[in-house]
This record gives C-alpha cells, structure tokens and sequence, in this order.
C-alpha cells in the first residue's frame, strides 16, 4: 500500500484513481493510517481506504474469504467504461509490484489508442503487433522473445 502511495502522483497523471478496500472499519484504516502508514509515506496514503464491513465489495469480486471474514490482497485495473481489464489476487506473503501495475496502465492506454497488441513484457518504445489476419503464423519475424525483458 505505501509503495502504491508513493507512485500515486504518477499513477495520477496517467489518469488513474485508487481506492483500498478491505473488510477492517474506517476506525482501524484511521488507526493504520495514523500509526504505521503515515510513518512510512510523507502524509500517509492519499487515496481513500474504503470498509467492506461484511465482504459485499470482495464477494462481488471474488476476493472475499467467508471462512475468514476478510478480503484475500486483490487489485484491479478497471477501465473508464467499468470493464475489469486485469486482475491480480496474492496472499499476504507476496508483495505486488507497483512497478508491473504502471507497466499494465500503459499498456492498456496504449492498446485503447492505438488498436495494437503489447506482447508480454511490453514497455512503451518496445514493438508492438497489429492484429489481422497477416500476422496469423508470422509473429515470430516481426516480435521475439528478447522483447520481452
């Protein structure tokens, strides 16, 4: 949450919002926010921390833990028409990786403006395919694996 924190600004400029949601109350997010994450970013996260009290948000997305109580670490990128266009779900001894989600919001502005594909790895300035029956059985001669790291 805090490495999301920091890249915020930059997340922002490219045109994306952020919320958190977990099943903790708005008391415990201020508590958490007071305590632990304004120490670890300057101003805390600046973004809101929403309670999903009882697991409806998680259980419409599938994150939910009814055993538990709690919303198992899920994200989601979400485009401007309300269509879930990725999805990560980690338990909590994995940290995700912001890096990777600004990669991922990038490269789905650019499929959205351009019409093309970004083969794995993609990172703006690396090859992109266009889709169409021409490249059906020919990727291999315009993209190759070393593209994608």
């Amino acid at each position: 949450m805090s490495a999301v924190a920091v890249k915020y600004p930059e997340l922002q400029k490219l045109g994306v919002e952020l919320l958190a949601i977990s099943t903790d109350s708005r008391f415990s997010h201020k508590i958490w926010q007071e305590e632990e994450l304004s120490k670890m970013v300057e101003g805390g996260v600046p973004f809101p921390l929403l309670s999903d009290a009882g697991g409806r948000v998680g259980s419409v997305y599938g994150v939910y833990d009814d055993d538990a109580g709690v919303d198992i670490r899920g994200r989601f990128l979400i485009d401007p028409d309300f269509n879930i266009r990725a999805m990560e779900v980690m338990t909590p001894e994995v940290g995700r990786n912001v890096a990777e989600l600004i990669r991922q919001v990038k490269a789905f502005q650019h499929v959205v403006s351009t019409g093309e594909v970004t083969p794995a790895g993609w990172v703006p300035g690396k090859p992109t395919l266009t889709p169409g029956p021409d490249l059906a059985g020919k990727v291999w001669k315009v993209w190759k694996v070393d593209n994608a790291f």
